[in-house]
């Protein structure tokens, strides 16, 4: 229960082993890394997965996650704004509820990020075969480009999408925001371009029979989804290289996440309007086909699929940006090894670390099927953001004095409300999450006091 006082966690940030992170970051770059975490994941790929269990409403399940994300993002803002350091959620509840609670915060941080870079690179493959198909009527065999149990043995372009993303973060800090910035950008036009090409082709028809499922099934998809909003919290995993964090990360994070929202709901609505709900049963490219559907032109598919190429390039860079930023706060409090805290003189950037997650994630991205693993990744998003909100309303209590940059209104009720907002969503996923999950914890307590309960740098420190 020990706990690591907020202010040895600020005077610590940035420095790691045999070298320290630089600050580059503004709030345009935060922002930008919130909104490249985020936007793409449930549109480009997950959207397949969620309609069939909702239909055409999914609009609505799309709201509800967001909702969902709103209570936590509140919370996330505050002690973005309060604690600003790479840890996120994991630093939060060290400093609030906690070693125990800490390491099993970050554990399902590394299930949120590490597997979500996983997944979205899954659906990657899918979209570069859209474009290549497009363009040189040539598309990678299936043997090559889905997992096993899905027609594959090996998703060789899922494992390449991980590699180009490590690349680009060795480089450091402020190289990879650039890139992110611009992949961003192009992603942003578009979906836009899906959205002005495809409202030709909305039928009020497809509309009927609104909530085939009934509410049971909009909050099945909602959980599903949930996995689309996961990266509105990447840009608390910044706060040791942002020049002013303080001011501009809690401002990233609600503005990411409005952007985000409202993209999501108007795509969403488009593309159930314009082509049939079943259909998207097992699509993992749907935008593409319905452009092509409606347009009668491959042209927009490939535009729109190159679209999607960059977007979730986007999203598998910021988020495994994150999860190293992770990973090195939890190396810096010796809860794991020294090597993912070592940062590099000359980049800034934690090479070792980065390389690691890399090869880590692009493996389980070529070998593990998207559903399993988007499902599984929100229940640990979940259980995180559970556990920032419950941070707030404890920091509020025990450090009341603390300066806060950001204040979440109408405290402790709006974090409670995003603390039984996420109980809900993870009673919506099914069994075999539950257990995946049950099982992940298990291994990650096991790994604690096997390792990380003696060599934390608090349990060192009072011998």
């Amino acid at each position: 229960m020990r706990r690591k006082p907020v202010e040895r966690l600020v005077a610590e940030g940035g420095k790691g082993e045999g070298g320290t992170l630089r600050r580059s970051m503004g709030m345009w770059q935060l922002t930008m890394i919130s909104i490249g975490a985020t936007l793409g994941t449930g549109i480009f790929v997950v959207l397949g997965e969620a309609v069939p269990d909702a239909g055409p409403a999914v609009i609505l399940s799309f709201v509800i996650a967001g909702i969902t994300a709103l209570f936590s993002a509140l919370s996330y803002a505050e002690l973005a704004g309060t604690i600003p350091v790479s840890g996120s959620s994991y630093s939060y509840a060290y400093a609030t509820l906690g070693e125990l609670v800490a390491w099993v915060c970050g554990w399902c941080l590394i299930l949120e990020y590490g597997v979500s870079v996983a997944a979205v690179a899954v659906g990657w493959g899918q979209y570069l075969n859209e474009l290549l198909a497009g363009t040189i009527g040539i598309t990678i065999p299936d043997a090559l480009s889905q997992p096993p149990g899905d027609g594959g043995v090996f998703n060789l372009p899922a494992l390449l999408v991980v590699l180009l993303a490590m690349v680009f973060l060795l480089g450091g800090a402020k190289e990879s925001a650039r890139a992110n910035t611009i992949m961003v950008i192009v992603k942003i036009v578009a979906l836009l371009l899906f959205c002005g090409v495809a409202v030709q082709g909305v039928k009020s028809g497809n509309y009927a029979n609104f909530m085939p499922m009934g509410m049971a099934g909009v909050s099945a998809a909602g959980a599903t989804l949930f996995f689309s909003y996961i990266g509105f919290d990447a840009a608390s995993t910044a706060g040791e290289e942002a020049k002013n964090p303080q001011r501009d990360m809690p401002r990233a994070i609600m503005l990411s996440l409005v952007i985000v929202t409202a993209l999501y709901c108007l795509v969403a609505a488009i593309a159930v309007g314009a082509m049939p709900w079943q259909k998207f049963k097992g699509s993992e490219a749907a935008l593409a086909g319905i452009m092509k559907d409606v347009s009668g032109q491959s042209f927009w598919a490939v535009l729109l699929a190159f679209g999607a190429v960059i977007a979730i390039a986007s999203v598998v860079l910021t988020v495994l940006y994150g999860q190293t930023r992770i990973l090195f706060a939890m190396s810096r409090d010796g809860l794991v090894p020294k090597v993912f805290a070592k940062v590099h003189p000359k980049s800034g950037a934690p090479r070792a670390n980065t390389v690691i997650v890399s090869l880590f994630c692009g493996i389980l991205a070529a070998a593990v099927p998207l559903g399993q693993l988007a499902d599984a990744t929100s229940i640990g998003t979940l259980f995180a953001f559970a556990l920032v909100n419950v941070a707030v309303i404890v920091l509020r209590r025990t450090r009341p004095e603390m300066p806060r940059s950001f204040r979440t209104p109408l405290s402790p009720l709006f974090p409670a409300i995003g603390f039984l907002l996420c109980l809900y969503m993870m009673g919506s996923l099914g069994a075999v999450t539950w257990v995946v999950f049950g099982v992940w914890m298990v291994v990650g307590l096991v790994v604690y006091f096997g390792y990380g309960l003696r060599r934390s740098r608090l349990a060192t420190a009072e011998k």
